[in-house]
């Protein structure tokens, strides 16, 4: 069984953690450095994830090297692994339980309108079966055969519900994150040129070094954007 998790949201290191729903701190509320778009797709009986390592502070783009993948057993909810782990009983969670989970996280939070400023990608695989969900920080949730965050969600889903299709190889699948990648680099301002992709396979989860893709930004309608708009200017 393997897990990984994306973050929307670059985590602020306020002294909060996401097994702690009861902290008094409220520095969430607040979140300085952002990232963007999170794509991530089944293909046959494992995860691809895709994000950028961009990280804005406000509207300008501080930090370029950021890694927003976490291996969820090794750095987060250590408390319920554990806890878990102690009834001895031959089972061990699965994503989805972790997603459940997740999800009561964040909708808790919100309601103590304290939320963690985050919106989630999991990815997990248990027994053959891939499994793609993604959560907001109020608790809004969902699994389906893709997911994304931010303007992924208007502008890499189409792409996805047009192009994927259950039997998608890992090579077909890159090529179809990156197409999204591409899409949302020349669509968001706060997107970057600069990219992992995550596979998560029963095995475990491995992560690609960071690319660029290729793109072209001699379109006339670059060079002069506002050429034949209407106007009294």
């Amino acid at each position: 069984m393997s897990f990984v998790f994306l973050t929307f949201t670059i985590p602020i290191d306020n002294g909060d953690s996401v097994n702690n729903a009861e902290a008094d701190s409220q520095k969430t509320l607040y979140p300085y450095v952002t990232g963007t778009s999170i794509v991530a797709i089944k293909y046959k009986d494992a995860v691809l994830m895709a994000s950028d390592m961009g990280g804005s502070y406000g509207s300008t783009l501080r930090y370029k090297n950021i890694e927003r993948r976490r291996l969820l057993i090794l750095r987060y909810l250590d408390e319920l692994v554990l806890n878990d782990n102690m009834w001895d009983d031959g089972n061990s969670l699965r994503p989805k339980e972790v997603h459940n989970y997740l999800t009561c996280v964040m909708y808790n939070r919100r309601n103590k309108f304290n939320p963690l400023c985050n919106t989630l990608v999991l990815g997990g695989v248990n027994n053959g079966e891939s499994y793609p969900g993604m959560v907001s920080m109020i608790g809004v949730s969902f699994e389906d055969n893709h997911v994304a965050t931010g303007f992924g969600n208007h502008l890499a889903r189409p792409i996805l519900r047009d192009e994927w299709h259950a039997d998608v190889s890992f090579e077909d699948g890159v090529k179809l994150l990156e197409k999204c990648m591409c899409v949302l680099l020349y669509r968001d301002r706060s997107a970057i040129n600069k990219l992992q992709i995550a596979k998560i396979t029963e095995e475990g989860v491995t992560v690609s070094q960071p690319y660029s893709l290729k793109t072209f930004w001699e379109y006339k309608a670059f060079h002069n954007p506002t050429a034949g708009a209407e106007g009294f200017w």
